[in-house]
């Protein structure tokens, strides 16, 4: 039979193609001949295989009207999809990426059901032959997911694992050792990106490209504090399911935790003095002046990534986030009002020794602290000292204890002078609303706003108590809010007057300018608030001031349920170990190992899709590892938000005769493994 089918000069053109390659490539798809001259498009052979050939023409002509580029390989889509009842069209018509005139988009039914899988699932495997497309489709797809910015990073990482061969020694730095192994990753980026913004994108933290080795880190030292509801513990303490405190102050659950052995560590240091110490590829969330300037919500680099970036034009670059509420502790009762207990730390005499007192200038905070103690009443002795009388004691010709000495000695601070005071573990662990006044007391004895021009309003509390100023400064870090702290030495210091008589300075005096969030009113004191409110308090900000290297220690990794993956460490610094906000990419993934595979697959954070691709029959682990690939297809397989992609041979999309060779290699093994068959054929 003959058909002659007549299309315009444009579909002519485009049917025929460079060198006559598309045609040549639809007479190997077809069972009949064909032949083009001028704009006829003529078919020769069996009945049915002309018909099949024609609605192939058709559909072509179709796409190439509709604006498709054809090439050899949109052959095998239409005739792909044809087979499946599918409309070709829909295929070829999700361009998945386009960058000048590079368009990306599935060219198999099974290649667009892996497009799909990838943007409805949070995990994808896609598993099957090399030329199928798994790398370079998953590789689109996070460029234009990162374009789009529905994630902040891409991360591509592969295991390094020699094919058969041991390499040796290779010479250069890590990135000259290890780019044989990620070729493969950075030719797929450079053909959806420029060179230019692939490299500012690296340098950046948008793009992490890591041997898979190298993901296992993001550790602090196991002796390292983390911040739990009943107070710090090491972190190599925890286990799943314990509680840490997250960035919005409440708990929530540990849900991994992952030895990492000894490693390298440094030090990092805020700009108030915090400080805590972790591996080189521990994650931080911080945000740039670019990145407030744009509204961006920051970004997420590891430690590494920022040394020797630490300043632009001698200011400091990364900020850290802070507390965004007062971290919630397990309430608990307390013997003293604490406002007035803060009242008493500030200006009251706690030796014990006499009936206590409290000296002020204010009377308002004599009358406060007289309404929150109860059966006491505040009796005037000089012109800024005050008694605290137990209103019942010693009438009846009995002596009655003071309350307050009571429970001052209850709280242990019975006896204690201005060198010695302290903030009882009762107060500093316990619910906001108390350590919320007992920071309002402190401040309206010993602290106050201080106003400069031009500037607003700032905090300052100063005591000689180095005990009672750590107190403070956790408690302030507690609520969400920082402090600096200097020392003026006693020594040296020019004498203070006392009724005109010199008064020379025995303890050093630790002064803190505190800063506090917007919701927190750190003064109960008419004047001291009035002022305050007047002038504005300005907003916590806590910089990274330096990263140093600190030895090597034995680390452990956690992960934790929070939507934001942060958790609160040393210094009441907030860090996080796992992968926001990231669409991550694990190629080769035959070559991992079972524990490898879970390590990768558990540190997926929120809003993060992730993309595993392998091929199973070309394993370069030892004969007796078993391939991590292999056993997660056995334990997720059915998971709700996972989905296993698998390729065959009719999907390859490089060149016919690669094609040709997997078909071959794929019979070969049925033949000799039936078990190997692929599962799809198996069920079949």
């Amino acid at each position: 039979m003959r058909s002659q089918i007549e299309v315009s000069n444009e579909v002519a053109s485009s049917l025929a193609g460079s060198g006559d390659a598309v045609l040549r490539a639809l007479e190997d798809h077809v069972s009949c001949e064909v032949f083009l001259r001028g704009n006829v498009v003529t078919l020769d052979g069996d009945p049915d295989a002309v018909g099949e050939a024609s609605k192939v023409v058709r559909e072509l002509s179709d796409l190439i009207e509709q604006g498709h580029e054809i090439a050899p390989g949109t052959i095998t889509a239409v005739t792909g999809a044809l087979d499946r009842h599918e409309d070709p069209a829909k295929i070829l018509e999700d361009v998945v990426w386009q960058h000048r005139s590079r368009r990306v988009a599935p060219k198999t039914v099974n290649q667009k059901r892996y497009v799909d899988s990838i943007r409805r699932n949070t995990i994808t495997f896609g598993i099957g032959p090399a030329g199928t497309g798994k790398t370079f489709l998953a590789v689109a797809l996070a460029a234009a997911a990162l374009s789009r910015r529905e994630v902040n990073r891409i991360i591509l990482t592969r295991p390094a694992v020699e094919a058969g061969e041991r390499l040796g020694f290779l010479p250069g730095d890590l990135m000259a050792k290890i780019d044989p192994y990620l070729r493969p990753l950075f030719d797929a980026l450079h053909d959806m990106l420029d060179a230019e913004k692939v490299q500012q994108a690296l340098e950046r933290g948008q793009i992490e490209v890591a041997p898979l080795a190298f993901m296992r880190g993001r550790a602090q030292p196991v002796d390292s504090k983390v911040l739990t509801p009943s107070g710090w513990q090491p972190i190599g303490s925890l286990r799943v399911g314990d509680l840490v405190i997250g960035s919005g102050g409440l708990p929530t659950p540990v849900l991994g935790v992952f030895p990492q052995g000894r490693r390298d560590v440094y030090e990092v240091r805020a700009q108030d003095g915090a400080s805590t110490l972790c591996c080189a590829e521990h994650l931080w969330t911080v945000k740039t002046a670019s990145d407030k300037r744009r509204g961006r919500p920051g970004r997420t680099l590891r430690t590494d990534e920022m040394i020797g970036k630490l300043r632009v034009a001698h200011q400091r670059r990364y900020e850290l986030p802070v507390l965004s509420a007062p971290a919630e502790f397990e309430p608990q009762d307390v013997p003293l009002d604490p406002y007035a207990l803060g009242l008493l730390l500030g200006d009251g005499c706690l030796t014990t020794k006499t009936t206590p007192s409290f000296s002020t200038a204010d009377p308002e905070l004599a009358t406060a602290l007289e309404a929150a103690l109860d059966h006491i009443e505040i009796v005037k002795k000089s012109g800024v000292d005050y008694v605290l009388r137990h209103r019942n004691g010693g009438r009846g010709g009995v002596r009655i204890a003071n309350p307050v000495t009571v429970k001052l000695r209850e709280l242990g601070l019975a006896g204690t002078r201005s060198t010695t005071k302290f903030i009882p573990s009762a107060y500093l662990w316990n619910a906001s609303d108390v350590r919320v006044a007992l920071l309002q007391g402190l401040l309206d004895s010993d602290g106050g706003p201080v106003r400069q021009k031009d500037r607003s309003c700032r905090i300052q509390y100063t005591t000689c108590s180095s005990r009672l100023r750590d107190d403070v400064m956790f408690l302030v870090r507690s609520l969400g809010g920082v402090a600096y702290v200097r020392t003026r030495r006693a020594e040296g210091r020019k004498p203070g007057l006392a009724k005109g008589r010199p008064v020379p300075h025995r303890s050093d005096a630790h002064i803190m300018d505190i800063r506090l969030p917007e919701a927190i009113e750190p003064f109960r004191l008419t004047r001291k608030r009035d002022t305050y409110r007047q002038h504005g308090g300005g907003l916590p900000v806590r910089m990274i001031d330096s990263i140093e290297p600190s030895g090597s220690a034995e680390t452990v990794c956690i992960q934790v349920a929070a939507e934001d993956s942060l958790y609160v460490t040393d210094d009441l610094l907030l860090t996080h170990n796992t992968l926001n906000d990231s669409f991550i990419i694990l190629d080769e993934a035959q070559n991992t190992t079972p524990e490898q595979m879970k390590m990768i697959l558990t540190r997926l954070g929120f809003n993060s899709h992730m993309v595993v691709t392998g091929d199973i029959t070309q394993v370069d682990l030892p004969r007796e590892q078993k391939s991590g690939l292999v056993a997660v297809a056995e334990i997720l397989e059915g998971i709700e938000g996972i989905d296993f992609v698998r390729f065959g041979g009719e999907d390859v999309v490089r060149h016919r005769i690669v094609q040709r060779i997997v078909e071959a290699y794929d019979q070969h093994a049925n033949a000799l493994a039936p078990e190997l068959r692929p599962a799809k054929q198996r069920r079949a």
